[in-house]
């Protein structure tokens, strides 16, 4: 059996402002610095065989808190990395709905067939994450942390759900939460999702899903 889990990264200044991401390297505000550390702590007792990364540096700082305690490097992947928002990337989410308004309402109504100018499509993500995790279940056969965002984990889980993206909305992933899966007998089995338990000390405010 391989145990996959699948680890958001901790909060950045625009997750809180609400501001799209995707390639611009935002790094962790001191929240999730200490929210990346909880998952650290949380995960320091699993025997993990091997943590990989998006190589965005938020999402790159709450993998190397997870390795730390097992002495592991962290293995920087491209498939972890987050949707490309193309034009929307660096821009406030109210204004991203005014100026794109037609657009907008389909990435809210139909995310599926969605591509983001100057940007990619959620099929792009969903195959390139999950050629990472075909590689993970055929190498390793104990528990792999992988490290990424919002968008990359929920096509992850409906992928491995058998779902395709048109149900993007129907999946929540907060930041630093974890989603995992056991892989037996050839079938993605979930386990636990969007576990934040951990992060009780910090009694922050849940953020929105964005």
């Amino acid at each position: 059996m391989t145990e996959i889990i699948l680890a958001r990264h901790g909060e950045t200044k625009w997750n809180v402002e609400e501001v799209f991401r995707g390639r611009m390297d935002v790094e962790l505000n001191e929240t999730g610095i200490k929210q990346a550390q909880l998952l650290a702590g949380h995960l320091k007792d699993t025997r993990i065989e091997a943590v990989f990364s998006s190589p965005l540096k938020r999402a790159l700082k709450t993998a190397e808190e997870v390795a730390s305690p097992h002495r592991l490097e962290v293995q920087v992947s491209p498939g972890l990395n987050d949707l490309d928002f193309g034009e929307w990337q660096g821009i406030p989410l109210p204004e991203v709905k005014e100026k794109y308004k037609d657009l907008f309402r389909e990435w809210a109504d139909s995310p599926g067939t969605v591509v983001l100018p100057g940007g990619e499509g959620l099929d792009n993500v969903t195959a390139r994450a999950m050629a990472l995790v075909n590689m993970v279940v055929a190498e390793y056969k104990g528990t792999v942390v992988l490290v990424s965002h919002r968008v990359v984990n929920k096509v992850l889980v409906l992928a491995l759900l058998g779902l395709d993206n048109s149900h993007f909305w129907n999946i929540r992933q907060d930041t630093c939460a974890i989603t995992t899966f056991n892989y037996v007998n050839g079938r993605f089995v979930l386990a636990v999702h969007n576990d934040t338990s951990y992060l009780r000390p910090l009694r922050a405010a849940q953020l929105a899903d964005f």
